[in-house]
């Protein structure tokens, strides 16, 4: 038997009848799994692949709005 669950308002939470399916339980881990894969693949590509030009540029294009402002009076 499970321990009784209270949500926020101490009531207790309803206990399902029969445990989820282990097709289910398979199928979360592997998007899970899939998921976090994409975060490493994603960040690994980006930090190989960086260029400190395209950074430079984006000082360049913020200087650009900053005197923009100052000439607009905003």
């Amino acid at each position: 038997m499970r321990p009784v669950q209270f949500d926020s308002f101490g009531e207790p939470i309803a206990q399902p009848l029969c445990d989820e399916p282990v097709a289910s339980r398979i199928a979360l881990r592997t998007g899970v799994g899939l998921f976090w894969a994409l975060v490493v693949v994603i960040v690994a590509a980006r930090a190989a692949y960086f260029h400190p030009d395209l950074a430079e540029r984006f000082g360049n294009v913020a200087t650009v709005i900053d005197q923009l402002r100052a000439v607009v009076g905003a």
